[in-house]
């Protein structure tokens, strides 16, 4: 053993990294006796060729375990400039210097060396090649001399984190190999190769990069993301990388003294393609960030795989799907005289039974309705409704009861272009995006009940959703969430009992539109946040193009404090702006600080206030409903001037009116909020 006195103990998946001198009993972990002989680590049985020796099992390690390894010992409260000298003081307090042997992994192949020397700072190890050839590959053949060839030509190093150390039962390598692991996930998973070229390096890079993405991993890993955020994710994260080599390969072959017509075009083209990679970069952030990622939640289709529609029948028929588990003649009887007989008496009309919601509206096609008795049904499946059909509870909505029960990205999935359902109460348990998604075309809902769990209704870009006299609840996030570009009716609701009311999104593209909404006579109450809460982009995000607020979109509003109602404090946001503006600008008095600004506009203060963000409604108004309606109308008004800026830059000096309009149909009134946590109406800048 080439460094018997370590200073840091070992810990299996149940345990983590300790110092010996110290001792806390809030750590949930034991201290690792080092009489104790035997590892703490299970072993890797390996698939394959048994030629090879076993590994040690460290893949499996729990978030806390890499979340405490990262914070206490690799990382610290470095910057990012000094990510690799940290991670090279922490390998070599842990790591054996000598004498071990490991599996070389690489794509193409798995071979046995002897590590005979490591070179911390460049976070390679020095190797040999173990004789006889013990290797595996795939898609090739290896031998021995073409191995030494290879070795000779990497003057026999390879790095760190390719390295896998063969199990040994002594206990003696558990630290190397919970080190290589943490090492080879840090670089795999968290690590971005445009991270040590920011350009502000006065952060903690665990706080700001490590715990985002590390939770994120995770979220992911255990099921709590949408798959379609999920892909969005990957996608942005490859275009991302793709583009820095662009535009790295762009910036080495600029000569720093030249003035030549050439370098001077690579020139534009290089800021062109910064600025896409920090647009890039901005949304990868939102997505890390927990907070973010719940309330802007993302733009495109899920990547869930929805129906096609169908379209009408071939013979023009049209079908009435009962669906009963079983019922009595009574019952029966009723039906046919309140339903059947009179609005399906016609010859166009067929009736076929189904004992399961989902069969019925699987066997639609355009212009069937969904008839469903009394009774409890348990679906374990999303309901995809891709045609326009009618749903239909034959009864009150307590006695007509959907319940899902196991974990999918939604509950109730709507793309038809005109869906009716009614009188079905929907109870969620574990869903990831909703209780119910409108990602297209039309749903109109009236008289249903909405127990939710996780989030609740999602109206998408595009999608349109009237809802009337239906009673939300329960929901996790908000109770009913707007995209821009939606249509948005709701009239005589309950929505109650949720961590957020309504939630309205807004985008810092100027192509958004935000979406025309119509809420009248709902009672919004006993909601833990806000009765309606706007999400939109702070200024510096809309205007992204400036130098400054490039690295960070929130960087103007960030010494703005959350303001709630019963402080009685208020601000005017846009005057601060104005006057800290010249300040911002010279640089003075940055703040790195990632969370996001709630400027609460709540009008129920009685005293006089002389800010002229906000004023007391008048009497004949329900409070919080002007309040909304002002909020969204000046941020509709914002995005068409930007837009009609953004073409101007481009030379469009003419544009049709109709194609820039940005002016929502808004008709706010009458509604009552009653007992939100945080007040009647908030603003949430990002």
């Amino acid at each position: 053993m080439c460094n018997p006195n370590l200073t840091y103990t070992l810990f299996s998946n149940t345990e983590l990294f300790q110092n010996d001198d110290e001792d806390d009993d809030d750590s949930g972990t034991a201290y690792f006796n080092l009489d104790m002989a035997g590892t703490r680590l299970q072993r890797a049985e390996r698939i394959g060729d048994a030629s090879l020796p076993d590994t040690f099992q460290t893949n499996e390690l729990l978030y806390y375990e890499r979340f405490k390894a990262y914070q206490d010992y690799m990382l610290g409260d470095c910057k990012t400039s000094e990510v690799k000298a940290f991670t090279a003081d922490y390998l070599e307090k842990v790591l054996e210097p000598c004498d071990w042997q490991a599996q070389w992994c690489t794509d193409v192949f798995d071979v046995l060396v002897e590590v005979v020397d490591v070179n911390y700072k460049e976070l390679k190890a020095q190797v040999k090649l173990v004789v006889p050839l013990q290797c595996e590959t795939r898609g090739c053949e290896l031998t021995e001399e073409a191995m030494n060839t290879l070795l000779e030509a990497t003057l026999q190093k390879v790095p760190l984190q390719e390295l896998r150390a063969v199990f040994d039962e002594s206990g003696d390598f558990d630290q190397t190999a919970l080190a290589l692991e943490h090492l080879r996930f840090f670089y795999k998973h968290i690590w971005r190769q445009w991270d040590d070229e920011d350009e502000d390096d006065d952060f903690d890079y665990f706080v700001r990069c490590v715990e985002p993405r590390l939770r994120l991993f995770y979220d992911i890993l255990e099921d709590r993301v949408p798959a379609g955020l999920v892909a969005e994710y990957y996608s942005l994260l490859a275009r991302c990388s793709q583009k820095f080599q662009e535009f790295s390969s762009l910036r080495n072959g600029i000569s720093s003294d030249s003035e030549s017509e050439l370098d001077n075009v690579s020139m534009v083209e290089g800021l062109r393609m910064y600025e896409q990679m920090e647009a890039l970069k901005r949304k990868l952030r939102i997505m890390e960030n927990p907070l973010l990622r719940y309330v802007l939640g993302y733009k495109v289709n899920s990547g869930q795989q929805s129906c096609r529609a169908k379209g009408p029948r071939a013979s023009g028929g049209r079908m009435v799907h009962v669906v009963s588990v079983s019922t009595t003649v009574s019952q029966l009887q009723g039906l046919m005289a309140d339903k059947l007989g009179p609005k399906f008496s016609g010859e166009e009309f067929e009736v076929q039974f189904h004992s399961e919601p989902l069969l019925a509206v699987s066997a639609c096609y355009e212009g069937d309705v969904v008839i469903i008795l009394p009774g409890h049904y348990n679906v374990t499946s999303s309901i995809s409704i891709p045609d326009s059909i009618s749903v239909e509870g034959f009864g009150l909505p307590d006695e007509v009861v959907i319940e899902k029960k196991n974990k999918g990205d939604s509950f109730v999935e709507s793309t038809g272009a005109d869906v009716k359902i009614s009188n079905v109460k929907f109870i969620q348990h574990d869903a990831i995006e909703g209780i119910l998604c409108v990602r297209q075309g039309k749903l109109e809902m009236e008289n249903c009940v909405l127990q939710c769990e996780t989030t609740g209704v999602i109206v998408r870009t595009s999608g349109h959703l009237t809802m009337n006299m239906c009673d939300l609840y329960g929901s996790k996030g908000a109770g009913v969430e707007i995209y821009p570009g939606s249509v948005c009716s709701m009239v005589g609701n309950g929505i109650h009992h949720c961590k957020e009311g309504i939630l309205i999104k807004d985008f810092a593209d100027e192509l958004d539109t935000m979406p025309k909404i119509t809420m009248v006579n709902n009672v919004i109450h006993n909601n833990e946040g806000y009765g309606v809460i706007l999400v939109k982009p702070s200024d510096a995000a809309l205007n992204a193009s400036a130098p400054i607020q490039a690295h960070n979109p929130i960087l103007k509003f960030s010494r703005l404090p959350i303001l709630k109602s019963q402080d009685r404090i208020w601000r005017d946001y846009e005057q601060l702006d104005k006057e800290e503006g010249e300040d911002w600008m010279k640089g003075e008095g940055k703040l790195q600080v990632d969370v996001p600004v709630i400027v609460v506009d709540d009008c129920s203060v009685k005293e006089p206030v002389s800010y002229s963000s906000c004023y007391v409604v008048p009497p004949e108004f329900t409070e919080g409903n002007d309040a909304i309606k002002r909020e969204l109308v000046a941020t509709s008004a914002k995005k068409q001037r930007l837009q009609k800026s953004r073409l101007k830059e481009l030379g469009v000096t003419k544009a049709d009116d109709n194609l820039l309009s940005q002016e929502m149909f808004v008709s706010i009134q009458d509604n009552q909020f009653r007992r939100n946590g945080m007040g009647s109406f908030g603003t949430f800048l990002y």
